[in-house]
């Protein structure tokens, strides 16, 4: 997350907190992988502010471990989750077909990045107020057309509108990152993610108002 440690700390409770009542809000256990999307987002902006702590303070062990960490959750692990987490509340078939394909895609994206990790060296630095993560082939442009394809086009392909709309919020911001904070784009793109995943909650809260009480 962009700012400094404090930002990322606070972001990342609010957000832990908002997923912890999300996952309240869950009736069905397949709904629970999408569910866990804001919890989880916290705890990868928890970790931002360890890596912001780790370099304010010049914790070489902390940063390392921090750094890959946060590598993991940006880089593999949402384009192989994403997929699956939307594709198991999906009631049209077609849809759900169409979901398990960009898995594939997400897997094949994931497993690039878990190759990377294990052959190249990924170092973390500040740079104007924002977290820069280095590494050798994490800006290649069309690994990242898929890696957007894959999160963003799962939210599209939903039959719910709510789900739709934030596809549709990490599309338009993945564009404002991509031309004005590339630099930082797996910083600050996840910043915005984390923040639009309060849409996931809304989506819960409005299903739950949807469904009938149950009557003994």
């Amino acid at each position: 997350m962009c700012f400094s440690a404090t930002a990322s700390f606070v972001a990342g409770g609010a957000l832990s907190a908002a997923g912890v009542v999300t996952l309240k809000s869950v009736r069905q256990k397949r709904e629970l992988p999408l569910a866990s999307i804001p919890l989880l987002l916290g705890i990868q902006q928890l970790t931002e502010g360890f890596v912001w702590m780790s370099l304010m303070y010049s914790e070489a062990a902390l940063n390392a471990i921090a750094t890959h960490i946060y590598y993991v959750f940006a880089h593999i692990w949402w384009p192989v989750f994403i997929p699956i987490a939307v594709a198991l509340i999906e009631p049209v078939p077609q849809r759900r077909r169409m979901m398990w394909v960009l898995e594939a895609v997400g897997i094949l994206v994931g497993g690039y990045f878990v190759n990377m990790m294990a052959t190249r060296p990924i170092t973390s630095s500040i740079l104007n107020d924002s977290i820069v993560y280095s590494h050798p082939g994490i800006y290649v442009y069309h690994v990242l057309a898929l890696y957007v394809l894959v999160v963003c086009g799962s939210f599209l392909l939903s039959s719910k509108r709510l789900i739709n709309l934030l596809g549709v919020l990490l599309a338009v911001a993945f564009a404002v990152c991509f031309f004005f904070y590339f630099a930082v784009l797996a910083s600050v793109w996840c910043f915005f993610a984390a923040v639009l995943s309060i849409v996931i909650y809304v989506y819960f809260l409005d299903q739950g108002s949807k469904r009938t009480p149950h009557v003994r």
